[in-house]
């Protein structure tokens, strides 16, 4: 693990440049849909459930559920554009593109590559992120100034899941895989983190998974945020991001490396 670190270094930007260079030739496929996402969540479930349902309980209080769910949105839009990003985007430059046998011929070191690669899934999902803030902003549902520490707080949490999921892309045997961690972890973080009901609703073992979940402390931090308060509770979600996103990134690239050195 020492060599691994020791490998790294600011040249890793590059890679990111490079990705960045290609996304901003690429902008309206990228752009267009984290714009129009949270308007049709809004329809569907503000407009849709929230006719049905106005009010939720939250921490003793009773929130309107458009009001709920949009740092729920934010929450998501971090995981899917960050984790989706370092797992096909990834595989398609490392297996069909050829991308990294290219760069690594370059002074660039596989640990740079790799290091660049969440560098970069963390700024896609930061940007994804910042899309939807402003969308639904338009509609009053976030109290600022406290609203933008989401955004540095939110590249603290793809940098999470661009890690789990480089993690993923360096053992899946072919690109189908990814639909296994995406149906057995993505999509029930998806459901049960708190992101479109509280995880108070849930029975005492479901909620002791709850929290088990990153993307649970992501939601709980925006929402949080979003309310115009930050209680001190905050920095446990803080610690717990921070201590499995470390590991998380090191390991891998560490399986990313072992991967393309085969």
């Amino acid at each position: 693990m020492s060599t691994l670190i020791g490998n790294l270094s600011t040249r890793a930007m590059r890679v990111w440049q490079r990705n960045l260079d290609v996304y901003l030739v690429t902008w309206k496929t990228n752009f267009i849909p984290p714009l129009l996402e949270p308007i049709l969540y809004l329809l569907a479930f503000g407009a849709g459930v929230g006719t049905l349902l106005k009010e939720v309980p939250y921490r003793g209080e009773m929130i309107r559920y458009t009001v709920f769910i949009a740092p729920g949105l934010l929450a998501t839009q971090v995981m899917f554009q960050t984790f989706f990003e370092n797992t096909f985007n990834t595989f398609v430059r490392m297996y069909y593109q050829r991308t990294f046998n290219a760069i690594v011929t370059t002074p660039l070191s596989i640990e740079d590559v790799m290091a660049g690669e969440l560098l970069w899934g963390a700024t896609k999902g930061t940007i994804g992120c910042a899309i939807m803030m402003a969308v639904i902003s338009c509609f009053g549902l976030l109290h600022y100034p406290h609203a933008l520490v989401i955004l540095p707080f939110s590249f603290l949490a793809a940098l999470l899941f661009a890690g789990m999921a480089l993690c993923f892309t360096g053992v899946v045997p072919a690109m189908d895989t990814f639909n296994l961690p995406t149906f057995l972890l993505v999509i029930p973080m998806f459901l049960f983190s708190g992101t479109f009901f509280p995880i108070e609703v849930l029975p005492g073992w479901a909620q002791m998974l709850a929290e088990l979940l990153p993307l649970t402390h992501v939601a709980r931090f925006m929402r949080e945020a979003s309310f115009g308060r930050l209680p001190g509770s905050l920095w446990w979600d803080l610690l717990y991001l921070t201590a499995l996103a470390i590991p998380l990134c090191l390991l891998g690239i560490y399986l990313m490396r072992r991967r393309l050195v085969k």
